[in-house]
């Protein structure tokens, strides 16, 4: 068994490991995909019984002093109980630690036999609890197996130069200057229920059929103001690089001329094409800032995209594509009658880093 003492500093009281607690504490710091935070736990507390001081512990596991003291004390007080998090108010356990434990490995590491993923009773078929109890379980945990999220992750080559460049503007615009992050919304239909909507009423949420007509489709191109959240829109029946010229030049007539304009795009062909690159030659004031590909969450109007479906399209019904066009203007109206501008607040460097723990979960994502 080993004992450890500061060199300096506030006395530390020695972290004195049995064999048993040693065995333990390695086979949880060995988890791969599961219990994460036990693992990191674990590896603090072994640092610490083999002599490392506080300082290096937590330069090694990338956390603060105050949470390698927190965990070694906690440690030392409750031994390996300490490791877990704080038991919640309420009546006393029914299932053991080893259970909980097993029903988390199953789920993060594990499928089963028929399924690509677990449900409640197939889990509880395999480990003998009741439904509620995995039910319960992956509450706490936060575990979700229907649920799947999709991601991509970007090729770009110039992907650092890119993210970098963009986040900077939202950062440290350039001084007489307005930076906009543009980009079309295309295939916007006109749908109409094939019955009429039954409205809500006390009891009973607002109904309509599954079925819908379909009465042609139309392009919203937007610039969003990443200062004030003003939008310029303009709407077009199709989205090829002449719309976006005639973009271009709406935003040359509306936005004052004394101001340089950033414009922040996708790689969209549309935007690269010949004939637009023309028009930026014989306008210098703008310029042109292109997101990494795979990307478009880097770009602000993607996400006032999602609040136009969200709170107009999704639930709407339009019996033209002219009727369509009319309310998406007036939506966009009264956006710019109170305008909110988007607060970004991750530094390049923290996306970074936030990727890079990312990539380090995804087997072979490094190569």
């Amino acid at each position: 068994m080993l004992a450890v003492v500061a060199e300096r500093g506030r006395p530390k009281r020695p972290l004195v490991l049995t064999d048993d607690e040693r065995g333990t504490l390695t086979r949880w710091a060995r988890r791969r995909s599961s219990a994460q935070a036990l693992a990191q736990r674990s590896r603090i507390v072994l640092a610490c019984a083999e002599g490392m001081s506080n300082t290096a512990v937590a330069a090694q596991e990338r956390v603060s002093l105050p949470t390698v003291g927190k965990w070694q004390s906690r440690f030392i007080e409750k031994r390996l109980k300490g490791l877990t998090d704080e038991v919640r108010p309420g009546g006393p356990r029914t299932i053991a630690d080893e259970q909980v434990e097993e029903v988390l490995v199953a789920t993060l590491e594990r499928q089963p036999k028929d399924a690509t993923h677990w449900s409640r009773a197939s889990m509880a078929a395999e480990t003998g609890l009741s439904k509620s109890t995995i039910g319960r379980i992956w509450k706490a945990f936060r575990l979700q197996p229907h649920r799947v999220d999709e991601f991509k992750i970007s090729n770009d080559p110039l992907f650092i130069e890119k993210v970098r460049d963009v986040v900077g503007l939202y950062f440290d615009p350039p001084e007489n200057a307005i930076v906009l992050c543009v980009d079309e919304k295309s295939q916007i239909q006109a749908l109409d229920r094939s019955a009429p909507v039954l409205p809500m009423m006390p009891g009973m949420p607002e109904r309509r059929t599954h079925d819908y007509v379909r009465h042609g489709i139309t392009t919203l191109f937007a610039a969003m103001d990443v200062t004030t959240g003003e939008v310029i829109g303009s709407i077009h029946r199709r989205h090829r690089a002449t719309e976006f010229k005639k973009f271009l030049t709406k935003l040359d007539r509306e936005v004052p001329a004394d101001l340089d304009v950033h414009l922040i795009c996708d790689n969209y062909g549309t935007h690269k094409a010949p004939v637009i690159a023309k028009w930026l030659a014989a306008h210098p004031r703008f310029h042109m800032h292109f997101t990494p590909t795979y990307s478009s969450w880097l770009n602000q109007v993607e996400r006032w995209f999602g609040l136009l479906t969200d709170r107009h399209l999704r639930r709407g019904t339009h019996k033209s594509v002219v009727a369509l066009e009319k309310s998406i203007r007036e939506w966009v109206a009264v956006w710019n009658e109170d305008p909110k501008p988007f607060v970004w607040t991750k530094t390049a460097d923290e996306i970074f880093e936030r990727l890079s723990s990312y990539l380090q979960r995804i087997p072979g994502a490094g190569h």
